[in-house]
């Protein structure tokens, strides 16, 4: 529920921390841009700045890292 609208959908977040950021785990070959808006669609229902898409797929996790920050464009 998000200011008082019921979505049945069941847009759920893999984790949240401290209510200040939120992780979205994935096992994927590739990320792709339907991945990133997923997870800029839980910051701005929850109104949090901050998300992680961590993707274990990757052959090294440190690429399968990718920072999201509500509001803001990347070029």
């Amino acid at each position: 529920e998000y200011n008082g609208i019921k979505f049945n959908e069941g847009f759920r977040a893999d984790i949240i921390i401290e209510k200040k950021v939120i992780l979205e785990l994935k096992s994927v070959e590739t990320i792709t841009k339907v991945h990133k808006k997923q997870v800029l669609t839980y910051l701005k229902l929850t109104n949090l700045k901050l998300g992680f898409l961590l993707n274990f797929g990757e052959a090294l996790m440190k690429d399968g890292i990718t920072r999201l920050i509500n509001g803001y464009i990347c070029p």
